[in-house]
């Protein structure tokens, strides 16, 4: 099983990438999250998944172990596919899609294209319980949500004083990771003294 791949970027399109690695150009499908990630750039470092069908060898290709976790999430639901799920990853963020299925917010997910209301149904009744444990996220990155209304107050709050989110969610994962019963001014205290 490959990990990652790490390489030039040969070719870049909104769907695939080609990674050139030893003289050897790997294509790999990808969704718009990983495509904004890699887009400008010379080298690239993909978490890949491996798909082996009988007709197919296919590559799916995350910028981030998180999104890789959360497409591995999304394909074991019935009904799911690897296209559906890099469609969604396209659509919405893997913060978007965490915060849907613990709110249960079915019109959410029903948004992305191809995805209907029985579909969305089974990727909230067969992810929430999953997804509240922390499963779908990189290890560095979990938030092990014990009261999430505490960690979006915090979260929206050092947003909102001028953070960037992506830096206001990992120092806010640390501290949830160390006490998960925080409670909202402390964790905002904590996260000043980080940020």
């Amino acid at each position: 099983m490959i990990d990652y791949i790490k390489g030039s970027i040969a070719e870049l399109t909104p769907t695939e990438v080609v990674i050139e690695c030893n003289d050897i150009g790997y294509i790999a499908s990808i969704s718009l999250q990983t495509y904004s990630e890699l887009e400008g750039k010379e080298k690239a470092k993909l978490y890949l998944h491996h798909i082996l069908r009988e007709d197919e060898e296919l590559y799916y290709g995350f910028s981030s172990k998180e999104e890789r976790s959360m497409f591995r999430l999304l394909i074991n639901v019935s009904g799911v596919g690897a296209a559906t799920a890099r469609m969604m990853l396209s659509s919405l963020t893997c913060e978007e899609i965490r915060q849907a299925i613990l709110a249960e917010d079915v019109n959410k997910i029903k948004s992305v294209k191809g995805i209907g209301l029985k579909s969305a149904q089974k990727v909230i009744i067969e992810l929430k319980d999953k997804i509240s444990k922390g499963a779908g996220f990189a290890e560095n990155n979990a938030i092990f949500v014990q009261n999430s209304a505490t960690v979006d107050e915090a979260t929206t709050a050092l947003i909102m004083l001028g953070f960037t989110k992506s830096a206001v969610q990992k120092a806010v994962a640390s501290i949830i990771k160390k006490n998960p019963e925080s409670s909202v001014e402390s964790i905002i205290k904590q996260a000043l003294q980080m940020l």
